[in-house]
């Protein structure tokens, strides 16, 4: 059985390409390189490198957020297209737990972090069993305080993931101190393999059709408009 793995949720782009359980090939990039641009690319060139075509393709497991909402959206409407296109199955993975599950057999929690901008992050937390991994925290878009906080609530050391670190390190550890864990660099970019090692063990089959991307929050014009319909209810 061949997957189809499509990461494209953030700036970092990832696709892979699963046959029976072993990884054939896979291309992860940091480049802040337009994805409506790149990502179709990349897939026809794994697919080449592969000697394969499209329709080899059995199942795809595609990033669904949260991060980027033009990116989870570029993802998900290209790995939509093929599944509708080939007849072919979609499972939808958390952008977090695809992170989380960069750093397998941790043995603490592990907190994948992507920013959200103006001092707030897309996080959760995660700890494996048995090789698999259980939410402890709730996907969600958090500010920092409000994260640092829910961790405090644990006694266990914390592995930091995510490139976007670096840009909360500082904090986190000062309110963590030695239980605060950073990945290496090497742990901090989204793998479409993970994608797919979370999806075979998932029994949930995406529905196509409904499927849309988990932003986790509302976007920055639509919560804006709310607010502007909140004011001129008061005024009413």
């Amino acid at each position: 059985m061949i997957w189809l793995g499509i990461d494209t949720a953030n700036t970092p782009i990832s696709v892979a390409l699963v046959k029976d359980g072993e990884l054939l090939i896979e291309g992860t990039s940091a480049m802040a390189i337009n994805h409506s641009l790149r990502a179709m690319p990349a897939i026809e060139e794994l697919l080449e490198q592969a000697g394969l075509v499209p329709a080899n393709i059995d199942a795809i497991a595609v990033s669904e957020g949260p991060g980027s909402y033009t990116g989870a959206r570029i993802g998900v409407t290209i790995a939509k297209t093929l599944a509708w296109t080939l007849g072919k199955p979609l499972v939808g993975v958390s952008t977090l737990k695809a992170l989380a599950a960069n750093a397998l057999f941790f043995n603490g929690l592990v907190c994948p972090i992507v920013d959200a901008r103006r001092g707030n992050v897309y996080a959760g937390v995660y700890q494996f069993d048995a090789g698999k991994l259980t939410e402890v925290i709730e996907d969600g878009h958090y500010s920092l305080e409000e994260l640092v906080h829910l961790l405090e609530q644990h006694s266990s050391p914390i592995l930091f993931v995510g490139k976007d670190i670096a840009m909360h390190e500082q904090k986190i550890i000062e309110q963590l101190g030695q239980r605060a864990v950073l990945a290496p660099l090497q742990f901090n970019l989204p793998r479409a393999s993970s994608l797919i090692y979370i999806a075979l063990q998932s029994e949930a089959e995406t529905d196509i059709h409904a499927f849309v991307p988990e932003y986790r929050r509302i976007a920055e014009a639509e919560a804006n408009w709310l607010k502007e319909q909140g004011k001129d209810n008061d005024r009413g």
